[in-house]
């Protein structure tokens, strides 16, 4: 049965649902608001057009018109949903034009979520930056172009800090990063990042944690810590982390979750059934425990499309829950991780040992071997992976890939020596590191 849909939002979220639907229904009529200019990038990509590794601003970008004309979208940009009417199902919008009402038979949210920046005394708007939007990016690579600054402080060492990081010294510029943590990532455990930690150092980096930015001085160029520690710097950017947009769905009385996101069922389903939510905006549960996770990542977005898309049309596919699966590249090393950390399996009261094994990424008489250090977090009954982490130079990816799917596989580490990965000597060795590290992790339970 054709039904009217409109989408709010687009990026990963709701730009793909559109297609989606598109695939199986020709008849509903798709509306897709977004509130500002393109409703389809890369954001992941941002930080590498900023560090020039990404030649040309139109390769993060989807053209809007061919979205519109592939998918036979009524596809509004610029244009801001102010409000939602569930009792008539109708919502309020507002664009150049002035505000207006449409109605809807479902109703699909993926708003999104927007960069934390903190409102501080002293702080210039003129060199302050976040990056979450074209826009964002845009202003960085005016402001590096025009002012040609010489230093950077970068404030927060989660995702966006650290790609920043490598790509703003690309440019030429020096970089220093501040963080309230003891450590930077802490998506890895404090032994994991102290690697990254080391080789940032090495790279000219200067580090400043278990300090707080307090507020601005000198015109915005002088970073002022609660430690009584000034930072000099051209510009700053802000990734001190990001929030749900959440105001739309709050104010039309859907349930938000502890997490602070729209709190959605197995098949993306608000509190009002009428009503679907996907993406970065959105609480989801956690696939090992069950707890209330927000996980702001394309993948889980992509595979929510799907659950979204196959519902609304009638199937009964519900999302198992999001394990954060992640990985992220500062200058020469990798560094991932897959599932829970120390902190939160601490936090859960979840019994558990760790195992560590550190070693080379191929076969060490075959040239360019590179160190690799793996970690996994288990039960310390039954042996359940609960979360495992990898840093290095090379082969990160595919160890971090074989953990994120053993664990989904729910395989303990009893079954890590089993696994019979590709060997040969430019990729790794007979007995794979992750091999070596399933042999620790047993030993540890049979001890």
């Amino acid at each position: 049965m054709a039904n009217k849909i409109v989408i709010v939002g687009g990026v990963a979220g709701g730009a793909n649902v559109a297609a989606q639907i598109r695939r199986n229904d020709n008849d509903s009529k798709i509306t897709l608001f977004d509130k500002d200019e393109h409703v389809a990038f890369s954001t992941c990509g941002m930080p590498y057009y900023i560090g020039g590794v990404v030649d040309k601003r139109d390769q993060l970008l989807v053209s809007s018109d061919k979205i519109a004309g592939k998918f036979d979208l009524d596809l509004r940009t610029n244009t801001e949903v102010t409000s939602i009417d569930r009792e008539n199902k109708q919502l309020t919008y507002r664009d150049s034009a002035g505000e207006h009402r449409t109605s809807y038979d479902k109703l699909i949210l993926s708003p999104g979520a927007s960069a934390k920046k903190p409102e501080l005394e002293g702080m210039n708007d003129n060199r302050t930056f976040t990056l979450h939007s074209i826009p964002d990016m845009d202003a960085i690579e005016h402001y590096i172009e025009t002012e040609k600054p010489q230093s950077c402080a970068i404030v927060g060492a989660g995702f966006v800090g650290l790609e920043m990081v490598e790509n703003i010294h690309a440019r030429g510029i020096d970089c220093t990063i501040i963080d309230r943590s003891e450590q930077v990532m802490k998506l890895v455990d404090q032994d994991m990042a102290a690697i990254i930690e080391n080789h940032l150092k090495a790279k000219g980096v200067q580090l400043l944690l278990d300090e707080s930015l307090e507020s601005f001085s000198n015109n915005g160029a002088t970073l002022d810590l609660t430690s009584g520690k000034s930072v000099q710097a051209d510009m700053t950017i802000m990734a001190v982390g990001i929030r749900p947009n959440k105001v739309l769905a709050e104010d039309s009385g859907l349930e938000i979750g502890e997490t602070g996101g729209i709190k959605v069922n197995d098949y993306m389903q608000t509190s009002d059934p009428d009503i679907y939510a996907l993406g970065d905006a959105i609480q989801t549960n956690d696939l090992l425990t069950g707890t209330p996770r927000h996980v702001a990542l394309a993948g889980p977005a992509h595979r929510q499309a799907f659950i979204l898309v196959n519902h609304l049309q009638g199937g009964t596919n519900p999302y198992a829950g999001v394990q954060g699966t992640a990985i992220f590249k500062v200058f020469n090393l990798s560094a991932g991780a897959t599932g829970l950390n120390k902190a939160v399996l601490k936090h859960l009261d979840i019994n558990y040992k760790e195992a560590v094994h550190e070693g080379l990424s191929h076969a060490g008489y075959y040239p360019s071997a590179e160190k690799i250090t793996l970690k996994v977090l288990f039960d310390a009954e039954n042996g359940r992976i609960y979360g495992a982490q990898a840093v290095g130079r090379e082969g990160v990816d595919k160890r971090l890939a074989v953990m994120a799917t053993v664990m989904k596989a729910k395989m303990t580490v009893y079954d890590l020596p089993e696994l019979e990965l590709g060997y040969a000597p430019p990729y790794s060795s007979p007995k794979d590191p992750i091999n070596v590290l399933g042999y620790k992790a047993e030993s540890m339970l049979e001890s």
